[in-house]
């Protein structure tokens, strides 16, 4: 998943946020780095990660990109589920989408000494930008994925990517919502029981 879902799936905890949001930054014994609470925001987010990647539905949708983006379908399936909540993000939540991110960049900027260095150098365009709220415009979503085009080592066609989305939308928006209400209620259980685990050691 992106950055917009991870943290809805961050459930208000604002040490989870950041461990969500910073957790692809994170490698090997990084994580020793951390309290607790922020371990498990990484924790949680590699299990988010790893749900989404052997869902059906979601593998299903990549499927269709992978005769053109190859391996990069995975990235371009996790900003179109952002570009989905985004756009339906009043079915999720009953505070404002913009209220909810300008919330989620004041508690990482308040979060920002555990920051790994390339994150926080993203973060700086992310917050500019305001790329998780532009995440649910076709016009966001073409932006950021020629951005992610720009930066991978290989061509990975993303700038075009958004022509997949506006081709078969009703399809992928259809397999969003089959997908998202059974990631979110996985991401709660796992939540608990990482927390569980921390609190038990």
């Amino acid at each position: 998943m992106n950055y917009l879902a991870h943290a809805y799936l961050s459930f208000g905890e604002e040490k989870v946020l950041v461990g969500n949001f910073i957790a692809d930054f994170v490698k090997g014994k990084m994580l020793l780095d951390y309290p607790p609470s922020i371990t498990q925001g990484i924790l949680l987010h590699r299990e988010i990660d790893r749900y989404t990647d052997a869902y059906p539905l979601v593998r299903a949708g990549q499927s269709y990109l992978r005769p053109v983006f190859g391996h990069y379908s995975t990235v371009i399936t996790d900003l179109f589920f952002d570009y989905f909540l985004g756009k339906n993000w009043s079915k999720f939540s009953d505070q404002p989408l913009d209220e909810f991110i300008e919330a989620t960049y004041v508690t990482l900027e308040n979060n920002s000494e555990y920051f790994p260095e390339r994150f926080a150098r993203m973060f700086y365009w992310m917050r500019k930008d305001n790329w998780l709220l532009h995440y649910k415009t076709l016009k966001g979503m073409q932006d950021s994925l020629t951005g992610l085009s720009k930066r991978t080592r290989f061509d990975s066609k993303m700038e075009i990517a958004h022509l997949a989305l506006i081709e078969r939308e009703a399809e992928f928006e259809l397999i969003f919502f089959a997908f998202f209400k059974d990631l979110e209620t996985f991401a709660q259980a796992k939540l608990i029981e990482i927390q569980s685990q921390h609190d038990s050691h």
